[in-house]
Protein backbone atom coordinates (compact mmCIF):
# COMPACT_ATOMS: atom_id res chain seq x y z
CA UNK A 1 0.00 0.00 0.00
CA UNK A 2 1.52 3.23 -0.91
CA UNK A 3 2.58 5.45 2.68
CA UNK A 4 -0.10 8.23 2.15
CA UNK A 5 -3.78 6.90 1.27
CA UNK A 6 -4.34 7.81 -2.80
CA UNK A 7 -7.29 9.88 -1.72
CA UNK A 8 -5.50 12.20 0.82
CA UNK A 9 -2.69 12.40 -1.25
CA UNK A 10 -5.32 13.39 -4.25
CA UNK A 11 -7.26 15.69 -2.06
CA UNK A 12 -3.84 17.96 -1.28
CA UNK A 13 -3.28 18.11 -5.09
CA UNK A 14 -7.13 18.64 -6.34
CA UNK A 15 -7.17 22.44 -5.28
CA UNK A 16 -4.01 23.23 -7.12
CA UNK A 17 -4.52 21.53 -10.12
CA UNK A 18 -8.34 22.80 -10.09
CA UNK A 19 -7.22 26.31 -10.44
CA UNK A 20 -5.11 25.93 -13.25
CA UNK A 21 -7.22 25.96 -16.75
CA UNK A 22 -8.72 22.49 -17.25
CA UNK A 23 -6.27 21.43 -20.09
CA UNK A 24 -2.80 23.09 -18.32
CA UNK A 25 -3.94 21.02 -15.33
CA UNK A 26 -4.48 17.94 -17.73
CA UNK A 27 -0.90 18.37 -19.16
CA UNK A 28 0.56 18.98 -15.49
CA UNK A 29 -0.55 15.95 -14.17
CA UNK A 30 0.37 13.55 -17.25
CA UNK A 31 3.99 15.53 -17.27
CA UNK A 32 4.21 14.96 -13.28
CA UNK A 33 3.71 11.08 -14.16
CA UNK A 34 5.75 10.71 -16.59
CA UNK A 35 8.36 11.91 -15.17
CA UNK A 36 8.06 10.38 -11.57
CA UNK A 37 7.04 7.07 -12.74
CA UNK A 38 9.82 4.90 -11.46
CA UNK A 39 11.21 7.29 -8.69
CA UNK A 40 10.15 7.74 -5.14
CA UNK A 41 7.65 10.27 -6.13
CA UNK A 42 5.52 7.06 -7.42
CA UNK A 43 4.40 6.02 -3.58
CA UNK A 44 2.15 9.52 -3.74
CA UNK A 45 0.25 7.88 -6.47
CA UNK A 46 0.58 4.51 -7.15
CA UNK A 47 -1.77 1.74 -4.89
CA UNK A 48 -1.75 -2.28 -5.38
CA UNK A 49 -3.81 -3.71 -7.55
CA UNK A 50 -7.19 -5.24 -6.78
CA UNK A 51 -6.68 -9.01 -8.13
CA UNK A 52 -9.93 -9.96 -9.93
CA UNK A 53 -9.15 -12.00 -12.80
CA UNK A 54 -12.14 -12.35 -15.47
CA UNK A 55 -11.83 -13.56 -19.41
CA UNK A 56 -12.78 -11.43 -21.70
CA UNK A 57 -12.86 -11.65 -25.74
CA UNK A 58 -10.83 -14.33 -24.88
CA UNK A 59 -8.16 -11.76 -23.11
CA UNK A 60 -7.27 -12.38 -19.29
CA UNK A 61 -8.04 -8.95 -17.24
CA UNK A 62 -6.29 -8.80 -14.39
CA UNK A 63 -9.04 -7.43 -12.94
CA UNK A 64 -12.45 -5.53 -14.42
CA UNK A 65 -11.74 -1.66 -14.13
CA UNK A 66 -9.93 0.11 -17.21
CA UNK A 67 -8.65 3.60 -18.12
CA UNK A 68 -10.84 4.74 -20.99
CA UNK A 69 -9.08 6.25 -23.64
CA UNK A 70 -8.51 10.38 -24.27
CA UNK A 71 -6.64 10.66 -20.93
CA UNK A 72 -3.08 9.58 -22.48
CA UNK A 73 -3.63 10.32 -26.15
CA UNK A 74 0.22 9.83 -27.03
CA UNK A 75 1.05 6.63 -25.09
CA UNK A 76 3.29 8.86 -22.97
CA UNK A 77 2.05 7.31 -19.69
CA UNK A 78 1.42 4.05 -19.87
CA UNK A 79 3.61 2.40 -17.08
CA UNK A 80 2.46 5.00 -14.72
CA UNK A 81 -1.34 4.97 -15.23
CA UNK A 82 -0.73 0.74 -14.65
CA UNK A 83 0.50 1.60 -10.88
CA UNK A 84 -2.67 3.56 -10.11
CA UNK A 85 -4.42 0.00 -10.15
CA UNK A 86 -6.34 -0.46 -13.57
CA UNK A 87 -6.17 -4.23 -15.21
CA UNK A 88 -6.13 -2.16 -18.59
CA UNK A 89 -5.48 1.05 -19.98
CA UNK A 90 -6.42 2.33 -23.27
CA UNK A 91 -4.36 4.97 -24.87
CA UNK A 92 -5.21 7.54 -27.68
CA UNK A 93 -7.00 8.38 -29.79
CA UNK A 94 -4.18 8.47 -32.29
CA UNK A 95 -4.50 9.26 -35.99
CA UNK A 96 -1.86 8.72 -39.05
CA UNK A 97 -0.97 11.81 -39.07
CA UNK A 98 -0.06 14.45 -36.03
CA UNK A 99 -2.63 16.96 -35.81
CA UNK A 100 -3.20 19.97 -33.47
CA UNK A 101 -6.89 19.57 -32.34
CA UNK A 102 -9.33 22.35 -31.93
CA UNK A 103 -8.65 26.12 -30.93
CA UNK A 104 -7.73 26.37 -27.60
CA UNK A 105 -9.63 26.49 -24.96
CA UNK A 106 -11.58 23.52 -25.44
CA UNK A 107 -11.92 22.10 -22.38
CA UNK A 108 -14.36 23.21 -19.08
CA UNK A 109 -15.20 21.80 -16.15
CA UNK A 110 -18.64 21.63 -14.59
CA UNK A 111 -17.77 21.29 -10.68
CA UNK A 112 -21.34 21.53 -9.72
CA UNK A 113 -22.39 18.59 -11.86
CA UNK A 114 -18.59 16.74 -11.39
CA UNK A 115 -18.83 17.01 -15.62
CA UNK A 116 -16.56 17.90 -18.28
CA UNK A 117 -16.91 19.26 -21.91
CA UNK A 118 -14.17 19.15 -24.14
CA UNK A 119 -13.93 19.70 -27.76
CA UNK A 120 -10.32 18.80 -28.43
CA UNK A 121 -10.67 16.73 -31.24
CA UNK A 122 -7.64 13.88 -31.30
CA UNK A 123 -4.90 15.96 -30.57
CA UNK A 124 -2.38 13.68 -31.15
CA UNK A 125 1.33 13.53 -32.26
CA UNK A 126 1.02 10.90 -34.73
CA UNK A 127 0.78 7.24 -35.23
CA UNK A 128 5.10 6.85 -35.44
CA UNK A 129 5.37 8.85 -32.07
CA UNK A 130 2.23 6.87 -30.36
CA UNK A 131 4.03 3.60 -31.44
CA UNK A 132 7.20 4.91 -30.35
CA UNK A 133 6.00 5.57 -26.22
CA UNK A 134 3.89 1.97 -26.56
CA UNK A 135 7.28 0.33 -27.41
CA UNK A 136 9.13 2.10 -24.77
CA UNK A 137 6.16 0.94 -21.93
CA UNK A 138 7.69 -1.75 -19.59
CA UNK A 139 4.45 -3.11 -18.18
CA UNK A 140 4.97 -6.83 -19.89
CA UNK A 141 7.88 -7.20 -18.28
CA UNK A 142 6.28 -7.53 -14.39
CA UNK A 143 5.78 -10.92 -12.80
CA UNK A 144 2.61 -12.40 -12.32
CA UNK A 145 -0.39 -10.97 -14.67
CA UNK A 146 0.14 -7.52 -16.24
CA UNK A 147 -2.66 -5.15 -17.09
CA UNK A 148 -3.73 -5.27 -20.45
CA UNK A 149 -3.07 -2.76 -23.55
CA UNK A 150 -5.79 -1.08 -25.54
CA UNK A 151 -4.99 1.07 -28.37
CA UNK A 152 -7.68 3.50 -29.33
CA UNK A 153 -7.55 4.73 -33.30
CA UNK A 154 -9.09 7.13 -35.33
CA UNK A 155 -9.10 9.28 -38.53
CA UNK A 156 -7.34 12.24 -39.26
CA UNK A 157 -9.52 15.92 -39.22
CA UNK A 158 -8.62 16.43 -42.81
CA UNK A 159 -9.15 13.35 -43.95
CA UNK A 160 -12.44 13.46 -46.31
CA UNK A 161 -15.56 10.76 -44.64
CA UNK A 162 -15.45 8.59 -47.90
CA UNK A 163 -11.94 8.25 -47.35
CA UNK A 164 -11.88 7.48 -43.67
CA UNK A 165 -11.11 3.65 -43.72
CA UNK A 166 -7.99 4.13 -45.16
CA UNK A 167 -7.07 5.90 -41.96
CA UNK A 168 -8.44 2.99 -40.12
CA UNK A 169 -6.58 0.94 -41.71
CA UNK A 170 -3.51 2.88 -41.64
CA UNK A 171 -3.90 3.15 -37.78
CA UNK A 172 -4.97 -0.45 -36.93
CA UNK A 173 -1.49 -1.84 -39.12
CA UNK A 174 0.53 0.34 -37.52
CA UNK A 175 -1.13 -0.59 -33.75
CA UNK A 176 -1.74 -3.93 -34.24
CA UNK A 177 1.15 -5.71 -32.91
CA UNK A 178 1.50 -3.94 -29.96
CA UNK A 179 -2.24 -4.10 -28.65
CA UNK A 180 -4.00 -6.26 -26.52
CA UNK A 181 -6.81 -5.29 -28.11
CA UNK A 182 -7.76 -2.08 -30.70
CA UNK A 183 -10.60 -0.12 -30.61
CA UNK A 184 -12.12 1.62 -33.29
CA UNK A 185 -13.29 5.42 -32.24
CA UNK A 186 -16.39 6.15 -34.36
CA UNK A 187 -17.97 8.13 -31.84
CA UNK A 188 -16.19 11.24 -30.87
CA UNK A 189 -18.44 14.36 -31.30
CA UNK A 190 -15.22 16.68 -31.90
CA UNK A 191 -14.56 15.33 -35.10
CA UNK A 192 -16.59 16.86 -38.30
CA UNK A 193 -18.94 13.66 -39.41
CA UNK A 194 -16.98 10.85 -37.46
CA UNK A 195 -20.58 9.42 -36.18
CA UNK A 196 -21.71 9.07 -39.22
CA UNK A 197 -19.04 6.18 -39.61
CA UNK A 198 -22.23 4.64 -36.71
CA UNK A 199 -24.69 4.38 -39.96
CA UNK A 200 -25.68 0.90 -41.38
CA UNK A 201 -24.02 0.94 -44.77
CA UNK A 202 -20.59 2.98 -43.47
CA UNK A 203 -19.94 1.06 -40.36
CA UNK A 204 -20.68 -2.50 -42.36
CA UNK A 205 -18.22 -0.91 -44.45
CA UNK A 206 -15.69 -0.08 -42.26
CA UNK A 207 -16.03 -3.06 -40.06
CA UNK A 208 -15.71 -5.09 -43.58
CA UNK A 209 -12.38 -3.76 -44.51
CA UNK A 210 -11.13 -4.00 -41.00
CA UNK A 211 -11.79 -7.50 -40.75
CA UNK A 212 -10.01 -8.08 -44.19
CA UNK A 213 -6.78 -6.05 -42.66
CA UNK A 214 -7.17 -8.11 -39.59
CA UNK A 215 -6.95 -11.35 -41.43
CA UNK A 216 -3.92 -10.08 -43.25
CA UNK A 217 -2.15 -9.15 -39.65
CA UNK A 218 -3.17 -12.01 -37.63
CA UNK A 219 -1.03 -14.19 -40.53
CA UNK A 220 1.65 -11.30 -40.53
CA UNK A 221 2.32 -11.30 -36.89
CA UNK A 222 1.88 -14.79 -36.15
CA UNK A 223 4.29 -17.10 -33.60
CA UNK A 224 5.72 -20.72 -33.71
CA UNK A 225 4.65 -22.36 -30.55
CA UNK A 226 6.83 -24.85 -28.87
CA UNK A 227 6.00 -27.88 -30.85
CA UNK A 228 6.03 -25.97 -33.70
CA UNK A 229 2.68 -25.09 -34.87
CA UNK A 230 1.89 -21.88 -36.20
CA UNK A 231 -0.17 -19.70 -34.00
CA UNK A 232 -1.64 -16.88 -35.32
CA UNK A 233 -2.13 -12.69 -33.50
CA UNK A 234 -5.86 -12.21 -33.10
CA UNK A 235 -6.49 -8.97 -31.63
CA UNK A 236 -9.46 -8.46 -30.90
CA UNK A 237 -11.40 -5.03 -31.99
CA UNK A 238 -13.69 -2.94 -30.08
CA UNK A 239 -16.03 -0.58 -31.64
CA UNK A 240 -16.72 2.68 -29.66
CA UNK A 241 -20.38 4.03 -29.85
CA UNK A 242 -22.11 7.23 -28.91
CA UNK A 243 -24.65 7.70 -26.33
CA UNK A 244 -26.92 9.75 -28.31
CA UNK A 245 -28.26 7.20 -29.82
CA UNK A 246 -31.76 5.91 -30.33
CA UNK A 247 -32.94 2.27 -29.76
CA UNK A 248 -33.30 1.74 -33.51
CA UNK A 249 -29.56 2.94 -34.30
CA UNK A 250 -28.36 0.87 -31.24
CA UNK A 251 -29.97 -2.48 -32.64
CA UNK A 252 -28.40 -1.83 -36.09
CA UNK A 253 -25.25 -1.51 -34.47
CA UNK A 254 -25.65 -4.85 -32.65
CA UNK A 255 -26.76 -6.51 -35.46
CA UNK A 256 -23.55 -5.53 -37.46
CA UNK A 257 -21.45 -6.50 -34.96
CA UNK A 258 -23.06 -9.67 -34.09
CA UNK A 259 -22.74 -10.95 -37.73
CA UNK A 260 -19.02 -10.05 -37.86
CA UNK A 261 -19.20 -11.65 -34.50
CA UNK A 262 -20.67 -14.92 -35.75
CA UNK A 263 -18.25 -15.06 -38.68
CA UNK A 264 -14.93 -15.13 -36.53
CA UNK A 265 -16.50 -17.64 -34.49
CA UNK A 266 -17.46 -20.20 -37.13
CA UNK A 267 -13.87 -19.62 -38.22
CA UNK A 268 -12.66 -20.24 -34.58
CA UNK A 269 -11.30 -16.39 -34.02
CA UNK A 270 -11.24 -13.82 -31.65
CA UNK A 271 -13.21 -11.69 -31.96
CA UNK A 272 -15.17 -8.75 -31.48
CA UNK A 273 -16.74 -6.02 -28.81
CA UNK A 274 -18.13 -2.86 -27.82
CA UNK A 275 -17.11 -0.08 -25.96
CA UNK A 276 -20.17 2.06 -24.54
CA UNK A 277 -20.25 4.69 -24.56
CA UNK A 278 -17.98 8.02 -25.63
CA UNK A 279 -19.05 11.89 -24.48
CA UNK A 280 -22.73 12.91 -25.16
CA UNK A 281 -24.09 16.37 -26.62
CA UNK A 282 -26.89 16.56 -24.56
CA UNK A 283 -27.32 19.36 -22.09
CA UNK A 284 -30.53 18.31 -20.47
CA UNK A 285 -28.85 17.40 -16.74
CA UNK A 286 -26.49 20.51 -16.96
CA UNK A 287 -28.22 23.17 -18.07
CA UNK A 288 -27.78 26.60 -16.64
CA UNK A 289 -24.40 26.00 -15.31
CA UNK A 290 -21.23 28.16 -16.20
CA UNK A 291 -19.66 26.42 -19.28
CA UNK A 292 -22.62 24.01 -20.11
CA UNK A 293 -23.22 25.90 -23.79
CA UNK A 294 -19.88 25.22 -24.65
CA UNK A 295 -19.59 22.81 -27.67
CA UNK A 296 -17.82 19.30 -27.51
CA UNK A 297 -18.56 16.19 -25.49
CA UNK A 298 -19.95 16.45 -22.33
CA UNK A 299 -18.90 13.42 -20.13
CA UNK A 300 -19.06 12.73 -16.29
CA UNK A 301 -21.59 12.16 -14.08
CA UNK A 302 -24.75 13.48 -16.05
CA UNK A 303 -23.75 10.94 -18.69
CA UNK A 304 -24.07 7.92 -16.13
CA UNK A 305 -27.80 7.37 -17.09
CA UNK A 306 -27.64 7.58 -21.28
CA UNK A 307 -24.32 5.26 -21.34
CA UNK A 308 -26.33 2.43 -19.15
CA UNK A 309 -28.71 2.78 -21.09
CA UNK A 310 -27.62 2.23 -24.38
CA UNK A 311 -25.19 -0.81 -22.26
CA UNK A 312 -28.64 -2.18 -21.27
CA UNK A 313 -29.88 -2.14 -24.73
CA UNK A 314 -26.76 -3.90 -26.43
CA UNK A 315 -26.63 -6.21 -23.92
CA UNK A 316 -30.31 -7.45 -24.64
CA UNK A 317 -29.64 -7.43 -28.14
CA UNK A 318 -26.32 -9.73 -27.98
CA UNK A 319 -26.91 -11.90 -25.42
CA UNK A 320 -25.22 -12.90 -22.40
CA UNK A 321 -21.72 -13.48 -24.08
CA UNK A 322 -21.06 -10.38 -26.78
CA UNK A 323 -17.71 -8.54 -24.67
CA UNK A 324 -19.47 -4.98 -23.58
CA UNK A 325 -16.85 -2.32 -22.20
CA UNK A 326 -19.11 0.11 -20.22
CA UNK A 327 -17.41 4.04 -19.92
CA UNK A 328 -19.26 7.30 -19.08
CA UNK A 329 -20.21 8.46 -15.64
CA UNK A 330 -18.54 6.69 -13.22
CA UNK A 331 -17.82 8.50 -10.11
CA UNK A 332 -18.20 6.21 -7.42
CA UNK A 333 -17.72 2.22 -6.90
CA UNK A 334 -21.72 2.52 -6.95
CA UNK A 335 -21.81 3.85 -10.39
CA UNK A 336 -18.92 1.18 -11.98
CA UNK A 337 -21.36 -1.55 -10.48
CA UNK A 338 -24.16 0.49 -12.35
CA UNK A 339 -22.45 -0.45 -15.28
CA UNK A 340 -21.89 -4.54 -14.45
CA UNK A 341 -25.88 -3.94 -13.92
CA UNK A 342 -26.49 -2.59 -17.33
CA UNK A 343 -24.47 -5.29 -18.89
CA UNK A 344 -21.21 -4.35 -19.24
CA UNK A 345 -17.82 -7.01 -18.57
CA UNK A 346 -15.88 -4.56 -18.04
CA UNK A 347 -15.76 -0.89 -16.71
CA UNK A 348 -13.37 2.49 -18.13
CA UNK A 349 -13.03 5.73 -15.75
CA UNK A 350 -12.03 8.92 -17.14
CA UNK A 351 -13.61 11.97 -15.57
CA UNK A 352 -13.99 10.24 -12.20
CA UNK A 353 -10.38 10.03 -12.14
CA UNK A 354 -10.54 14.07 -11.92
CA UNK A 355 -12.80 14.69 -9.87
CA UNK A 356 -12.35 11.60 -7.36
CA UNK A 357 -8.58 10.98 -7.95
CA UNK A 358 -7.10 7.58 -8.28
CA UNK A 359 -8.62 5.76 -5.02
CA UNK A 360 -11.72 5.40 -7.32
CA UNK A 361 -9.93 2.97 -9.24
CA UNK A 362 -9.00 1.04 -6.30
CA UNK A 363 -12.79 1.31 -4.80
CA UNK A 364 -14.90 0.43 -7.85
CA UNK A 365 -12.47 -2.82 -8.79
CA UNK A 366 -13.17 -3.94 -5.17
CA UNK A 367 -16.86 -3.50 -5.19
CA UNK A 368 -17.23 -5.23 -8.32
CA UNK A 369 -15.44 -7.95 -7.15
CA UNK A 370 -16.93 -8.17 -4.06
CA UNK A 371 -20.77 -8.03 -5.83
CA UNK A 372 -19.07 -11.39 -6.87
CA UNK A 373 -18.16 -12.74 -3.99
Amino acid sequence: MPLLPTRLTYALARPLLFGLDAEAAHDATMSALARSHGTPLAWAWCDRRVEDPVTVAGLHFPNRVGLAAGLDKNARCIDALGALGFGFVEVGTVTPLGQPGNPKPRMFRLPQAQALINRLGFNNDGLAAFIANVQRARFRQQAGSPMLLGLNIGKNAATPTERATDDYLAGLSGVYPHADYVTINISSPNTQNLRTLQADAALDALLGALAERRAVLAREHASTSADGRTQLRRVPLFVKIAPDLDEGQVAVIAATLKRYADADHAADQLGWGLIATNTTLARDRVQGLPHAEETGGLSGAPLLAASNRVIAQLRQALGPDFPIIGVGGVLSARDALTKIEAGADLVQIYTGLIYQGPALVREAAQAIRDRKA
